[in-house]
């Protein structure tokens, strides 16, 4: 169907039929034989490459994709058991010493199936709309900021007795950034100030009901979520931040460098 749709965009008439040997075939005019394969052939070209961006509600927000990259980062974290939660979660305890990399990496950890199942579903759908918004590479690094904010809030609020994990931080840091996006319309927009309050009301709720429930950690929770709404309101005065692959590209880098170091700390404290 795609095919004759490509087709028909060139003026090409075409039949859809199957056979029960041959499978599916696409019938065209003898005469346009050549013309068809040449524009099916470019067809196929063009569309190589997986979709990461779609537009979704009557294109007013875009989802990427990629952020099915950050969840199965976590995946990998979870996956490999005690030995990362013990050398990564955030103890306050051991931060005051000097371990300073836990702020950053308690950001990938979970301390069980539940808990991990519930960051990655709506960690999927948050950070997809951050990332289609403010860029691939700068809305995810944005938002592990972010969460790395909600992680430090944390440890002032609670004291040197608090241990913590978890990437919920992360998940309110994409809330914030969203809830921030709407603050440019302060500049062309008749309604600028109703939208932009709507926008920041709009994700203050979003982080009660997710970030209040009992036994979480509303402090990471707020903290990520301010942090989102701060960095938020900076990105958005950049115009078309999400078609700047180089600065993408360059984000993507400095978010790598933030997951690969801290680790390497952790471990090399340990032995």
């Amino acid at each position: 169907m795609d095919w004759s749709l490509a087709l028909l965009s060139q003026g090409i008439e075409s039949v859809i039929r199957l056979e029960p040997e041959s499978g599916w075939e696409l019938l065209v005019p003898v005469a346009e034989g050549d013309r068809a394969r040449a524009t099916i052939e470019r067809f196929r070209r063009e569309n190589l490459r997986w979709p990461w961006r779609r537009e979704v509600w009557q294109g007013r927000a875009l989802f990427d994709w990629s952020a099915l990259l950050w969840v199965l980062l976590t995946a990998f974290f979870y996956a490999g058991g005690d030995r990362f939660r013990v050398a990564g979660i955030l103890d306050a305890s051991k931060f005051s010493q000097g371990e300073w990399y836990r702020i950053l990496t308690a950001e990938v950890l979970h301390g069980d199936l539940l808990h991990f199942a519930t960051n990655a579903v709506f960690g999927l759908l948050l950070l997809g709309l951050a990332l289609g918004r403010f860029g691939s590479g700068t809305g995810l690094l944005a938002s592990y900021l972010a969460g790395a904010g909600g992680n430090a809030l944390s440890l002032l609020v609670h004291g040197t007795n608090f241990r913590g994990l978890g990437a919920s931080g992360v998940v309110m840091g994409a809330v914030g950034l969203l809830a921030a996006q709407s603050w440019p319309q302060l500049r062309k927009h008749p309604r600028a100030f109703r939208l932009a309050l709507a926008g920041v009301a709009g994700g203050l709720m979003i982080f009660l009901i997710l970030g209040t429930h009992p036994g979480s950690d509303v402090a990471a929770h707020f903290g990520g979520f301010l942090t989102g709404v701060m960095l938020g309101t900076i990105l958005s005065f950049v115009p078309r931040l999400h078609r700047r692959p180089g600065l993408n590209l360059l984000a993507g880098f400095v978010f790598l460098l933030l997951v690969v170091l801290p680790w390497l700390f952790a471990f090399l404290t340990r032995n």
